[in-house]
């Protein structure tokens, strides 16, 4: 692996992601999507995807670009709720969809990268979760296909808390991952800003090859070594996109301004 990791552009970045890839994608909402990544690998043309995100952006932005396109067959998602499209190729069973407890998702991540198979939490057991039944894809009648399998539980005693009974999680291993940072130096080493960094981290971890699209590269050192939220030890290829790209908000909540402050917007 070469020292500078930059590549000339995101159709670069992405061009070797064959069919049938198990991606994981980073980002936080709508915060912290590899936008450019994701709109260059559907014109690229991979499909029968397989995605690990925490959700599946909106119709017709972040991943919900590539779910317009056909390209996903399945998402590991934690929160789903914001994407019609999502919605109607799920219940038509056009999708299979994992719903994974969000630290839960999170740590399955970070574990695979860090070589741990599986763990054991209490996050899910006594729910469908755990116990099995959970619906990942429906007949275009309308029943179920498919249904989340029991996990394995065991009971714990952790510190004074007596025995608690934890359910067995797998962790996740993937093909690619895509991330998005604020900054970046050539050997991959990256700064995330704010809730960007929820799930870009683990995410690159998980992924045989990390691609990493970035605000700004420096030159190696130009970063403090304190301030690398990832190591450039995870990350295969970085491409800058410069600091003008869109950023759009997921809701915007408004509230009465209050007296002397008309006008004003509250986010």
């Amino acid at each position: 692996m070469s020292l500078d990791k930059t590549v000339a552009s995101a159709a670069e970045a992405v061009a070797d992601i064959p069919d049938g890839s198990l991606l994981a994608v980073g980002g936080f909402g709508l915060s912290g999507n590899p936008i450019q990544l994701i709109e260059a690998l559907k014109e690229q043309g991979a499909k029968d995807l397989s995605i690990v995100s925490n959700n599946c952006g909106v119709d017709g932005w972040g991943l919900g670009i590539l779910l317009g396109a056909g390209r996903i067959s399945k998402m590991i998602s934690s929160y789903v709720g914001e994407n019609k499209e999502f919605a109607r190729q799920y219940l038509e069973g056009e999708l299979e969809v994992e719903l994974v407890p969000q630290g839960t998702l999170a740590e399955k991540l970070r574990a695979g990268g860090a070589g741990i198979p599986a763990f054991y939490t209490r996050s899910g057991v006594g729910t469908q979760v755990a116990d099995g039944g959970l619906p990942m894809k429906y007949h275009q009648d309308g029943t179920v296909a498919k249904a989340s399998q029991p996990k394995d539980i065991r009971t714990f005693e952790m510190g004074r808390t007596g025995e608690k009974a934890y359910a067995l999680e797998e962790s996740i291993v993937t093909d690619f991952a895509l991330v998005h940072a604020a900054v970046g130096d050539r050997h991959g080493n990256l700064v995330f800003n704010k809730a960007t960094r929820q799930f870009a981290p683990p995410a690159a971890m998980s992924a045989s090859v990390c691609i990493a699209q970035v605000e700004r590269i420096v030159e190696p050192g130009e970063i403090d070594p304190d301030q690398v939220h990832l190591p450039g030890v995870y990350v295969h290829r970085i491409v800058e996109v410069g600091p003008d790209i869109e950023k759009p908000i997921e809701k915007r909540t408004v509230r009465t301004a209050p007296a002397g402050t008309e006008g004003e917007e509250t986010r």
